[in-house]
């Protein structure tokens, strides 16, 4: 029987010189590695999207409730959200946000491999930037535009550490950025996954944006303010307030004049019929002699109810009845050419006629009272029909402020409902924020360990490796040495017998070191 250890063994012994060095080397690469490599932290998360969404509703109807439906979703379904999270736009809009806000910087790593690369852009834009576009600039030739790549390069950095895989088999999508920053990298991972779900919302709502919203109440306001502007102007055209109140108040007015129009219409066809029967007394009372001394009207003035004489009037009426009464006695006294007559006769005249006169002075005050009673009835019916007019003009701009008013709280009305469901789509797009479909099941954390490299698991195993590669390296050189290494060969290959063995092998001259020393441990290598 072959007996395979005492072959592994041989072969082992034969040639320990190499596998011991090679054990060596490796093994002091793998120790070196350790503190040559550059940490690197995995930041990790997990997105679960429990159904897929589908929209029942177009933008007409997209403020009212319950048009969507839910149903499972599939591998295309998962792959799709994978490309979304991946997508180039969303880890580019995630960059532009940290950048802005200061939260975001290019590693430092890859400064150093595009200096290292001088046709990178970063060597190459300064120089079309201060150089080739100056040039050209004098030659007249056109420029070539200068752009910022650290976004770019920033992008494609990221892209290559970012691994967003489906786990096999779940509705569960694997998020994990392989960085050297945690700090930095777990607010990267935290940002890209809330710009995930808003962009995902945003892809799959059937809600009207803001901007429409936004442009929709805008018209509502300037159509509003147009119609308040339009019933301004007219209030002030009619420099009124308010119109129905106005126009109940010059209701009124029309109402008193007219009562009052009437009552002075009254007086007037009394003091018409008076002048008229005065005029025909005052007539007759000149017609009749002196001795007809009564005239048939007192001229009493009625005032609150209260009557009035005429005192003037009444003096002389009684003076010229005691000078008619006089004339009398002196009649049957004397005769009719005596003197004492002729001088009753002569007084009784001049009485009589200041008693005409008097008379005809109250007529005039009654015929001017009359002319004052028409043209204050004239001014009445002015102001009558004045204040019609003006009831005639509130009516019409009633009639145009009340439709004008139809039209604003038609417009009020609607933007209020509008107003309502927006702010009833916005709970509800809360709601369904809430309640998407697609929610973050593990949040990224900054690790305390690095991920990479690990010594405890890479020394061992890369010992355990060299280990293996040396033996195997040894068995190699095994194969390809065909030299008699012991006896038993020459038997096996040559078929001839073996007489004499020689060891030729030398004893140690020197006296071994001192064990565990560096003289020792490098005697120890060479040997």
């Amino acid at each position: 029987m072959e007996n395979y250890l005492h072959e592994f063994m041989r072969i082992f012994f034969a040639n320990r010189r190499l596998i011991k060095r090679f054990f060596l080397i490796f093994s002091a690469v793998v120790l070196l590695l350790p503190l040559l490599l550059k940490q690197s932290f995995d930041i990790t998360a997990e997105v679960i999207v429990q159904s897929k969404k589908l929209s029942q509703s177009d933008s007409a109807s997209s403020l009212t409730a319950e048009t969507d439906k839910f149903v499972p979703t599939s591998l295309a379904d998962m792959e799709t959200e994978a490309n979304i999270l991946r997508s180039t736009t969303l880890v580019r809009q995630t960059i532009l946000g940290l950048s802005e806000e200061g939260r975001f910087s290019m590693p430092e790593s890859l400064l150093k491999k595009f200096v290292l690369k001088p046709f990178k852009n970063y060597v190459t834009t300064p120089l079309r930037e201060h150089v080739t576009n100056p040039l050209r600039g004098l030659l007249g030739l056109e420029t070539d535009s200068v752009r910022d790549t650290h976004i770019d390069e920033a992008l494609q950095a990221i892209q290559k550490k970012l691994q967003v895989e489906t786990l096999p088999g779940s509705n569960i999508i694997s998020v994990v950025l392989s960085t050297s920053d945690p700090a930095q990298g777990t607010v990267f991972v935290e940002r890209l996954l809330h710009n995930y779900l808003q962009s995902r919302q945003n892809l799959q709502s059937n809600n009207l944006p803001e901007e429409f919203y936004e442009q929709k109440k805008q018209h509502y306001r300037n159509r509003i303010d147009a119609l308040e502007h339009t019933r301004q102007q007219i209030l002030e055209g009619a420099n009124a307030s308010h119109p129905a109140e106005e126009i109940t108040f010059r209701l009124n007015a029309v109402n008193t004049e007219e009562q009052s129009l009437n009552q002075y219409r009254d007086r007037l066809l009394e003091s018409r019929a008076w002048l008229d029967y005065l005029n025909k007394s005052l007539v007759e009372a000149r017609k009749i002699g002196q001795k007809e001394y009564a005239f048939p009207f007192t001229f009493k003035q009625l005032i609150g109810g209260i009557a009035y004489e005429d005192r003037e009037l009444k003096d002389v009426g009684e003076r010229l009845v005691e000078q008619i009464m006089g004339l009398d006695n002196a009649l049957i006294s004397f005769t009719a050419a005596s003197q004492p007559v002729i001088e009753h006769r002569k007084r009784l005249a001049n009485t009589h006629h200041q008693f005409l006169r008097l008379v005809e002075n109250r007529i005039a005050e009654r015929s001017q009272e009359k002319d004052i009673l028409e043209s204050t009835i004239q001014q009445k019916i002015r102001r009558i029909n004045e204040l019609k007019s003006q009831i005639k003009v509130l009516q019409a701009i009633q009639s145009r402020l009340r439709q004008l008013d139809t039209e604003i709280d038609a417009l009020h009305k609607a933007f209020s409902a509008y107003t309502q469901r927006y702010e009833e789509s916005l709970g509800q797009n809360q709601l369904d924020a809430v309640l998407s479909n697609a929610r973050i099941l593990s949040y990224p954390y900054e690790p305390t360990e690095e991920a990479f490299p690990r010594p405890l698991v890479m020394i061992p195993l890369g010992l355990l490796t060299g280990l293996l590669l040396a033996i195997a390296l040894g068995y190699i050189k095994e194969f390809f040495d065909h030299t008699f290494k012991i006896p038993a060969q020459v038997m096996e290959q040559l078929g001839v017998p073996i007489l004499l063995v020689i060891d030729c092998g030398q004893e140690e001259t020197h006296k071994p070191n001192k064990p565990r020393t560096l003289a020792w441990f490098w005697h120890w290598i060479k040997k």
